[in-house]
């Protein structure tokens, strides 16, 4: 959570990625925006293996948000499309390797059917605790604080929980993945520099990283150069450096 001072030099223990650029990539090419959504899938599958050597505890990856419903139809079923894929072909691997995968977001959206699968995963790997890959599937930041806030009042109309008793803490525990680490790291692909909704109560202190590569180029290189940035960072979260180093906070 926030406030968990990590010093300088240590891997992430949470890296949360916008995966930007599938489709300029693609049109810069002269394909279709659906040949680097196909594409994009290869670095997903790169980047989540390259996370777990380097010692990574929790990856998220933004997979599609809610604003993507908006998108074509028929970008929208490949999107569908190539979700499955993963599943049936990446669980098996993902589930030997000791991770866990979570879903966060309005899941009921979902087509039953890829609803089911994703259910199955979670469950399959349940246990695991090698690592954690969270996928943000129709998925929107507000759209979480919202929920978080209905539930949270449903509980304050049956008497649960009393209005003096709200605090940070507690409200976490309404969100998606209150068990989940805020996010240290924050990368965003594709030359963007906008956090879209993503994890906006979880990234309050995360360190922000943007790089030029297009989702389908980023790969383990890419991704141990956003560590090596991060690990020349000093994190304060509001206090001076002094005190961060254990020295003199006067």
């Amino acid at each position: 959570m926030a406030g968990s001072h990590e010093q300088s030099g240590s891997v992430p223990r949470h890296v949360a990625i916008i995966m930007d650029g599938n489709g300029r990539w693609a049109e810069a090419r002269g394909h279709e925006r659906n040949a680097g959504h196909r594409e994009g899938l290869e670095s997903v599958r790169t980047v989540t293996r390259a996370a777990k050597e380097v010692g990574i505890q929790v990856l998220t990856l933004y997979a599609f948000s809610l604003e993507n419903w908006n998108r074509p139809q028929a970008e929208v079923a490949e999107l569908m499309r190539l979700l499955d894929r993963y599943i049936d072909e990446e669980l098996p691997e993902i589930h030997e390797n000791g991770i866990r995968v979570r879903a966060l977001g309005r899941l009921d959206r979902l087509a039953p059917s890829l609803r089911k699968k994703i259910d199955h995963a979670m469950q399959l790997t349940e246990e695991n605790r090698e690592m954690t890959l969270a996928l943000g599937l129709s998925y929107g930041g507000r759209q979480e604080i919202v929920d978080a806030a209905r539930a949270l009042m449903r509980d304050a109309e049956a008497g649960k929980i009393a209005p003096d008793d709200l605090d940070e803490k507690t409200f976490t525990a309404y969100l998606y993945a209150p068990d989940l680490p805020d996010p240290d790291l924050l990368i965003r692909t594709g030359s963007e520099y906008r956090v879209s909704n993503f994890l906006l109560w979880q990234i309050a202190y995360s360190e922000l990283y943007t790089t030029d590569v297009m989702w389908p180029e980023f790969g383990r290189e890419d991704l141990e150069e956003a560590i090596a940035v991060f690990q020349r960072r000093e994190r304060r979260f509001g206090m001076t450096s002094a005190q961060v180093r254990g020295g003199d906070p006067s």
